[in-house]
């Protein structure tokens, strides 16, 4: 059941992102490995915002199964994020195409001309991951339908700069598409926030691994609810032979092992055991195990915390259709007290 709400001033404002998207709350779903499949991408879905598969490693046939199983509870939109650097990616996009996926996010770095070329001659709505100006400008140029800003308060791999910074650089100047801004926002009124800066949407991680539909495992979700947002921090990066995408999560032994792994791998690169391929794809596999770990084993311990600083906002686990309800109550306060109080 989508969520209701009688008379509502966000509805200019996000107009062009319902539109887009074919939903009634211009809210998607962070695609977050383990945490984005059917049961929280379709109760988004139905609670009329927009949720979204997190592909992340699966093969071409889980996706496929995955993507039936969504379409099988609930008869609204929702997209589908492949990562880039996917070996599989072209097969991905063709089991999206099969499907009749209406959106697909490439993210994970600049996508191939190829994977665009497949997904917009399928007539699928393409969103890309822009992280600075002027690769936004160049995804637009390439064929990108909107897309997703996110800033270095979201959970998982980051990137450098700010949400608040991302949206003034960006928003001002990108019209030519629809902007979703990410990145830390766990309440109505940063929604609002951005929504008149320019934005046609926002898109929201963290707040969601809590939700009751979220198959993400009590230890998971009890970790959330007891941190705060200063427990959410970027990995390091020991050798700059090795770049590290940073890593936002919860601090833990799982953290410290990230550390140990990446000293253990340079030390066999330094003998000569690894090429220089070799070690950097051992480095960056370590987060597939250890967050499904977490997420579905409940090794809070030893397992990946990935979390936005947004974190400190999960108090309590909600259904999906209160969760984005009170985003919205939050936001129509706001526009409700200019209108009573004359200040705008």
């Amino acid at each position: 059941m989508s969520v209701a709400f009688p008379h509502s001033g966000l509805a200019p404002l996000w107009q062009r992102g319902c539109d887009f998207l074919g939903c009634e709350v211009a809210i998607l779903g962070g695609a977050m490995s383990w945490v984005s499949e059917r049961n929280l991408v379709s109760a988004l879905s139905n609670a009329g915002a927009f949720g979204v598969i997190a592909c992340g490693s699966m093969g071409p046939d889980l996706l496929s199964e995955e993507i039936a199983a969504t379409r099988a509870m609930t008869d609204r939109p929702f997209g589908v994020n492949l990562i880039t650097m996917h070996p599989e990616l072209a097969a991905l996009i063709e089991v999206c195409i099969e499907h009749r996926v209406g959106h697909v996010i490439l993210a994970g770095g600049l996508p191939p001309s190829s994977a665009i070329k497949k997904v917009k001659d399928s007539g699928a709505r393409l969103i890309c991951f822009a992280p600075a100006l002027a690769l936004a400008k160049r995804l637009i140029r390439a064929g990108a339908d909107a897309l997703v800003i996110e800033g270095s308060e979201a959970g998982g791999h980051i990137g450098p700069v700010v949400t608040s910074v991302l949206a003034q650089e960006i928003l001002p100047t990108v019209r030519d598409v629809p902007v979703f801004v990410a990145g830390g926002i766990g309440r109505g009124e940063a929604v609002l926030t951005y929504l008149e800066m320019g934005a046609s949407g926002c898109q929201i991680g963290t707040r969601l691994v809590c939700a009751e539909e979220s198959i993400a495992h009590p230890n998971f979700k009890r970790a959330f609810i007891r941190a705060s947002a200063r427990d959410a921090l970027p990995t390091v990066q020991l050798d700059p032979r090795f770049p590290v995408i940073p890593v936002r999560a919860l601090v833990n032994n799982g953290t410290k092992r990230f550390l140990e792994v990446q000293r253990e791998v340079i030390e066999r690169f330094d003998r000569g055991e690894l090429d220089q391929k070799q070690a950097q794809l051992e480095i960056e596999h370590f987060w597939a195990g250890a967050l499904r770990r977490a997420v579905i084993d409940g090794d809070v311990e030893n397992g990946s915390l990935m979390a936005g600083q947004s974190v400190g906002l999960v108090t309590r686990e909600q259904t999906v259709a209160e969760i984005i309800g009170e985003l919205l109550d939050q936001a129509e306060a706001v526009l409700k007290s200019r209108e009573k109080t004359g200040v705008f």
